[in-house]
């Protein structure tokens, strides 16, 4: 258990890392088609994570899907907002 559990907090702390360093690189120009692709991520994150928070009886990993499709959701409302606002900007 413990050793399972120290595997995932590095995987999790390593994807971290990894992906601010990305996001970080990214220059504005391509910030919006990104963020689009990044939208249709979230949406099957939103569903996956409904799918895990189906259960009947509370326990934790009906907490951590209830957790999950709050943070994709936001995700993929913030992702059509900054979207959208990109693209009022092109408009005369």
């Amino acid at each position: 258990m413990t050793t399972t559990f120290i595997a995932s907090l590095f995987v999790f702390v390593l994807a971290a890392f990894v992906g601010f360093e990305v996001i970080n690189k990214v220059p504005p120009t391509l910030h919006t088609p990104l963020m689009s692709g990044a939208n249709a991520i979230s949406g099957i994150a939103v569903i996956g994570a409904l799918l895990i928070s189906g259960s009947k009886e509370w326990n934790v990993t009906v907490i951590l899907g209830l957790v999950a499709v709050v943070l994709a959701t936001v995700n993929v409302v913030g992702g059509f907002l900054v979207t959208d606002r990109m693209l009022q900007m092109f408009k005369k």
